[in-house]
């Protein structure tokens, strides 16, 4: 892996929102790219977890995703980063980087940059316990259009 440069530290701007649903919260997120859209959703999952302002940039994971469709692909890749957060030792991103996006095989190769989950230091939010493909969407549009994507996560 390359040295990290302090670009890869600088936050992008926020790009995402919380839409209420029943027992399930949506997130809904956009970007640029379709790429941006998917790590404002990661971060968006993050960032309902726990006030990401607390977080510091740390750590850096790796996380690799893949599927066999575009909605699989978020699908996995959302569900990597989740178990990043739920296996010790906790780990939640404040920045989410997608260092490759292979549309044709549907894989993603990305970095999580965070530090560990500590109670007491980060507020305790609700709990996302899975991903799910209720009512996902994916807008990938031409670029006159913001791309976004739309996920229902179980909370």
């Amino acid at each position: 892996m390359d040295a990290l440069t302090e670009e890869d530290f600088a936050l992008p701007p926020v790009k995402y929102e919380y839409l209420d649903h029943t027992a399930d919260v949506q997130l809904h997120a956009w970007g640029d790219t379709l790429e941006e859209a998917f790590e404002q959703c990661a971060v968006a999952m993050f960032g309902y977890m726990t006030d990401l302002e607390w977080v510091q940039m740390t750590q850096v994971h790796n996380i690799d995703a893949e599927g066999h469709d575009m909605e699989s692909l978020l699908f996995h890749f959302l569900d990597e980063l989740l178990f990043m957060f739920s296996a010790d030792p906790f780990i939640v991103a404040k920045k989410v980087k997608i260092t490759n996006f292979d549309r044709e095989n549907f894989k993603i190769n990305a970095m999580a940059i965070g530090e560990e989950f500590m109670i007491g230091k980060h507020t305790q939010n609700a709990e996302v316990k899975a991903i799910t493909y209720s009512a996902m969407q994916i807008h990938d549009r031409p670029q006159s259009e913001r791309p976004e994507v739309f996920v229902i996560v179980d909370i």
